[in-house]
């Protein structure tokens, strides 16, 4: 299998002079998603829960919306120089009377680790019909949320010890983390934790918000809302179509959320106000 994370040789300068040491980085490799033997997707990803990755990525690109929606997922076609399994190709095979993809000019899945929204072809081409609508009875306290980030600090493991991964994290009412992905790119980390979710045939997600170790962009959102996820929170900003969507949506989102303050840009309903 790929590494999660490589060790490099680094020059470290400081006022006190110079350091030669080995440092650990984070891994960063392609993924080629192929459905039914076609390609559909490429995505610079952090190797590991790949299987999850590919569920949730095409639940949250309305391709699937339940694991049995899935007959099959295996690694194939992707050989080093040497002949060996890079495993950095992956073949998803759609059960029978699951439609295909429509791969036509008004969507490329094209994506990058450092964004999932460029390369669509227009913004109107992301804004997918959820098949849930997001769950309206979960709600928490302030007090649950301003706990979340150390929670989520503790169980980064890969970013502890590289300081170069975005984290995605399930959380109940309670304040209990559900699962914790890592990824180089913030979006794969969060089709991780939703697909665990898939495979764990929790969906519908009404019951549980998202937790984001970066700031909320559009696309997080619509990832959100398609796994009918009621709250989002994230550690930095929201973007201005974050929070449009969020509201059309009726989805609460919580931005700079940090030390226990945090600013709430829809969905107020949701919180237990000190």
């Amino acid at each position: 299998m790929s590494r999660i994370t490589v060790r490099t040789p680094v020059l470290t300068l400081r006022a006190d002079g110079t350091t030669r040491r080995p440092d650990t980085l984070a891994a960063e490799e392609p993924l080629e998603l192929r459905v039914n033997g076609s390609a559909l997707s490429v995505t610079m990803r952090t190797p590991g829960n790949d299987i999850e990755l590919a569920h949730g990525f095409l639940l949250t690109e309305g391709v699937i919306g339940a694991r049995e929606d899935i007959s099959a997922g295996r690694y194939c076609d992707g050989v080093d120089d040497q002949g060996r399994n890079t495993y950095n190709v992956l073949n998803m095979t759609l059960a029978p009377g699951v439609a295909l993809p429509d791969t036509g000019v008004e969507r490329n899945f094209y994506t990058t680790s450092s964004c999932g929204v460029c390369g669509k072809a227009a913004l109107d081409a992301v804004r997918l019909a959820s098949r849930f609508d997001v769950g309206t009875d979960f709600a928490v306290t302030a007090e649950v949320l301003g706990a979340l980030p150390d929670a989520l600090r503790a169980r980064q493991r890969v970013f502890q010890a590289t300081g170069g991964l975005h984290a995605a994290a399930l959380f109940d009412a309670s304040g209990e983390l559900l699962v914790v992905r890592e990824d180089v790119g913030r979006h794969n980390a969060v089709d991780k934790a939703i697909g665990w979710a898939v495979m764990s045939e929790r969906v519908p997600l009404h019951d549980a918000g998202l937790l984001v170790s970066g700031r909320a962009s559009f696309e997080l959102v619509q990832k959100a809302t398609m796994a009918g996820i009621p709250m989002l929170a994230a550690i930095s900003a929201p973007s201005s179509l974050a929070v449009e969507l969020a509201a059309e949506r009726d989805m609460s989102l919580i931005g700079f959320l940090r030390g226990g303050e945090m600013n709430v840009y829809a969905g107020e309903k949701r919180i237990s106000l000190p």
